[in-house]
């Protein structure tokens, strides 16, 4: 019989103690390897969804949710802007790159976003098949989203009201995919992005008179605009001669609009959710979000600060799930121990005669080492297993836009466990081990 039958047939005649250890290293290890992966997944989500926003304006409530709703789109949002005092903040000289979002729709979960270019420039995501949307009631996909609802170019999608997916169903009203999005490992993966003009067109807001232009009033009012502006930011060496000259380009309608974001449709009545906002400078941090607080009806929110505040209160909670973990790790190991322990004892006559049949005091002590590291390493494998049932669970709980999780992925950490599973037995293992080494042939035959 070879030394791994032996073990086994070793530890099989424990039964109960052996499953117990078994099983409470399994959780141990699955609440580690649980802890671990969504964790650390929710922090490069954070990380990548919001790494090139700098500031969001929204409607006034809770600035946590505001980020929540229009950056990381798994909450509902504060309330609507008016589209003109947005682009106030669009134009103001100490802004870069603002984008425009508009909620309110879902396909399956996934949510439709209202917005135009600009968003793309923001993510830095690119358009992987077809075409950018043009024409109303026309759509481009996240890859995640063509992935797992199996939608190509050309196919019809109809949204439904609100952020869940059981909302009224606008069925008078199809979109046409045109365009799916390169994989950008974001947000981008799982929404579904449109004009700002079908999103009011699908809610029955009229804005036609928005589309083709403003009034004579209107056109001088913001030309004199963008060149204060324009002026501003090339005196104080904010763009180049070149950039000075391009940064606005004449558009078929014969509006002086900025490049970027250009599809910002100008209106004193129509609304959006929020405004995405990219800095020019650093001074922007400390003049931006206080002159918004007191001239307008709009608040700011850093999505910086606010991930933060929302990761250390998640941290608090992790913490102390974790701790758990090592205590029912540190039970699993005091439970290898025992079984051990205890199984020594009634093979202390079999152990002598294995001594006296030539095995050697090394081989006992590493054959009692080895019973203690397959119990564990079961145990780290049955827990791997279960862990990532528990991950798969959690996936199908989180709605479509906030899907963060690969359950199926192996994640380098994994094998930590493992080895930290393996370590305990080692160490449970080892007063029984050297108990073993010491067995004394002569006394223990002499007492049966």
């Amino acid at each position: 019989m070879n030394t791994i039958q032996l073990v086994w047939k070793n530890i099989s005649k424990q039964t109960g103690s052996t499953v117990l250890s078994i099983l409470l290293t399994a959780f141990g290890v699955a609440i580690l390897c649980v802890l671990s992966i969504t964790s650390d997944s929710f922090e490069k989500q954070l990380e990548n969804n919001s790494k090139n926003i700098d500031l969001v304006v929204g409607a006034k409530g809770s600035p946590l949710q505001l980020i929540l709703s229009s950056v990381y789109h798994i909450d509902n949002p504060t309330g609507n802007i008016s589209l003109a005092e947005a682009e106030k903040i669009q134009h103001n000289p100490l802004v870069k790159l603002a984008v425009p979002v508009s909620l309110g729709d879902n396909y399956k979960g996934h949510r439709i976003v209202g917005t135009d270019s600009s968003f793309l420039t923001l993510y830095e995501t690119k358009i992987q098949q077809g075409t950018l949307f043009h024409q109303d009631y026309e759509v481009v996909i996240g890859t995640d989203v063509a992935r797992k609802q199996h939608i190509k170019i050309g196919d019809q999608i109809h949204s439904s009201h609100g952020l869940s997916k059981d909302g009224h169903s606008h069925a008078e009203h199809p979109f046409t995919v045109v365009g799916i999005l390169a994989h950008n490992n974001n947000i981008t993966d799982n929404l579904i992005l449109t004009s700002l003009s079908s999103v009011w067109d699908v809610h029955g807001i009229e804005h036609s008179g928005h589309h083709d232009g403003l009034t004579t009033e209107e056109a001088e009012a913001k030309e004199d605009l963008v060149e204060t502006r324009d002026a501003y930011l090339h005196h104080h060496g904010e763009i180049s001669d070149d950039e000075h000259d391009h940064t606005y380009e004449q558009q078929n309608n014969g509006m002086m609009v900025k490049s970027i974001g250009a599809d910002m449709i100008h209106s004193a009545g129509l609304e959006i959710t929020a405004l995405l906002v990219q800095y020019r400078s650093p001074a922007a941090l400390a003049v931006l979000p206080k002159f918004i607080a007191q001239n307008t009806q709009m608040q700011a929110a850093s999505p910086a600060i606010e991930s933060s505040r929302l990761f250390s209160l998640l941290g608090v909670g992790i913490d102390s799930l974790q701790i758990l973990a090592y205590i029912i790790m540190s039970i699993a190991g005091l439970s290898v121990f025992i079984s051990l322990y205890n199984a020594l004892k009634q093979r202390k006559y079999d152990l002598a005669i294995m001594r006296t049949l030539g095995a050697s005091k090394l081989k006992l002590f590493s054959l009692v080492i080895l019973e203690g590291m397959v119990i564990t390493i079961i145990g780290g494998f049955l827990g791997l297993i279960f862990a990532h049932i528990a991950l798969y669970m959690i996936s199908l709980q989180t709605s479509q836009s906030a899907d963060f999780i690969d359950a199926f992925r192996l994640n380098p950490i994994e094998f930590i466990f493992i080895l930290l599973a393996c370590t305990i037995g080692i160490i449970s293992a080892l007063i029984p081990a050297i108990k073993a080494y010491r067995t004394t042939i002569s006394q223990i035959l002499s007492h049966n």
